[in-house]
């Protein structure tokens, strides 16, 4: 993604006052939400601190419990297959597909699908892929990709999801989200009837057990993993948690973080393919481990982006992601967190402009579950990618020069305060000259600087003194 494309897209989605009316109710909505529910916890902090510590233990012996969880998971009827890229990724579920003679894929909601683009290799290969969140469902209807890690259309409203089930199922327009939910599940229960390939991500893996997790608030992921006769599951190989004990901390954490619940609706436990004598489940059962670059990240000091369990916390808080939505960053995962994943995950892409999109104004931290410091691993990422125009370097050398010259520093200061006041309407500047242009070229006004000094004051009040 070129730097340029990025700042196109933000200013568009600055500019779009439905979009960001949408993402302002619903965001503020799930971070009161998730306020009140950590309020509840009388040990959020020390929750928090035993988690990032866990993730901290498997990210750093993490092929010790990727052997453990190989074991677990053979020892209770399921196969493993272990991916180093994307294109590994896709091509072993491809294989399984075929081999099984799959046609119709339900698909569950899952961010590590979208990495790889699992659909479209799929399609390619002749296999129809059914999203069955509901969430995830609209948005293949209209032909788009997430905006969020949790709530995939936080950038729309109602209307907009009303006029595309008119469009593509024929439902008259309507403002009762009823309606729209009845037309969906009608539509969904023909793709459980008849689909033979289920597809899911996994929120954790256990590596004692070999149980697959599964966190969600709707009954779509029991059907995808019940009822097809094989069932894939594609979980990146940072999602291990050592024991079922361990697993409990990340579960009073996960929903009250992502969506404000003490618990979601649905936390599955799948522990193997079926079994002699059970009712449903699938008679063929694949877990695939996603690499892509993770084992790359783990070398780096930026390492700690593992520990996240994609709640979706910090976009929540985020004022940026709060103006510009998740489309504008042009990567699978958008917000704080994707600032830093994506260009971690791909570091050949022109992702520089990203992690100088924050503010850094430490929301994001305050609000992990894990205690990622975005904000640090941000700063540390913008260090790194820093590819600065000549012109800007010259500046910030004549600001070095300045600032250790109190003389021109004072000098200066009254220079630009001068030509700045000229400029004032009213107390506000709306276009002010180079350099500070680009900031109010931005829908940002500069708040004009006062007749007098701080300086000026303080010399008044000390009598003269310097």
């Amino acid at each position: 993604m070129a730097r340029d494309s990025f700042r196109e897209r933000a200013a568009a989605a600055t500019h779009d006052k439905r979009l960001r009316a949408a993402l302002y109710s619903a965001t503020t909505g799930i971070d009161a939400r998730r306020r009140k529910a950590w309020a509840e916890l009388e040990d959020v902090e020390a929750l928090r601190e035993q988690a990032a510590s866990i993730k901290d233990r498997v990210l750093g012996d993490l092929d010790r419990y990727l052997d453990q969880v190989t074991e677990s998971l053979e020892r209770v009827g399921a196969r493993v297959h272990r991916a180093r890229t994307r294109e590994e990724a896709t091509e072993i579920v491809v294989r399984i597909a075929r081999e099984e003679g799959c046609r119709l894929a339900a698909k569950g909601k899952s961010m590590t699908t979208e990495e790889i683009d699992l659909n479209s290799a799929l399609e390619a290969a002749g296999v129809e892929v059914v999203e069955t969140d509901l969430g995830e469902y609209v948005i293949q209807l209209a032909g788009e990709k997430p905006s969020h890690i949790t709530a995939p259309i936080v950038h729309k409203d109602l209307a907009a999801v009303s006029e595309i089930f008119e469009k593509r199922l024929g439902v008259p327009r309507t403002d009762d989200p009823r309606v729209l939910v009845e037309a969906a599940r009608e539509a969904l229960r023909d793709v459980y009837r008849r689909c033979d390939l289920g597809i899911t991500g996994a929120n954790f893996v256990v590596a004692e057990s070999g149980s697959v997790v599964i966190v969600m608030n709707e009954g779509n992921g029991r059907f995808c993993t019940s009822l097809p006769p094989t069932h894939v599951v594609l979980a990146g190989i940072e999602k291990l948690v050592p024991t079922l004990e361990d697993l409990a901390v990340f579960l009073r954490l996960l929903a009250r973080s992502a969506t404000g619940q003490r618990i979601t609706t649905d936390t599955l436990l799948l522990t193997g393919p079926r079994r002699v004598g059970d009712a449903d489940g699938p008679r063929s059962l694949h877990v695939v481990f996603l690499d892509a670059g993770r084992s790359r990240i783990l070398a780096t000091d930026q390492s700690s982006i593992l520990r996240c369990i994609r709640c979706g916390a910090c976009l929540n808080v985020c004022p940026v992601y709060r103006s510009i939505g998740g489309h504008a960053y042009g990567t699978v995962y958008p917000g704080p967190v994707g600032k830093v994943l994506a260009p971690l995950l791909d570091p050949d892409g022109d992702l520089g402009a990203l992690p100088r999109a924050s503010t850094l104004c430490r929301a994001c931290a305050d609000v992990c579950p894990v205690k990622i410091d975005l904000p640090e691993l941000l700063v540390s990422l913008r260090a790194s990618t820093a590819r600065l125009p000549w012109l800007r370097c010259q500046g910030l050398r004549a600001a070095a020069l300045a600032l250790r010259s109190p003389a021109l520093y004072v000098w200066l200061q009254r220079a630009i305060r001068g030509r700045l006041r000229r400029r004032a309407r009213n107390g506000w500047i709306d276009s002010a000259p180079w350099p500070l242009a680009p900031w109010t070229r931005a829908e940002r006004d500069l708040r004009a600087p006062p007749s007098r000094s701080f300086r000026d004051l303080w010399r008044e009040r000390e009598g003269g003194k310097r």
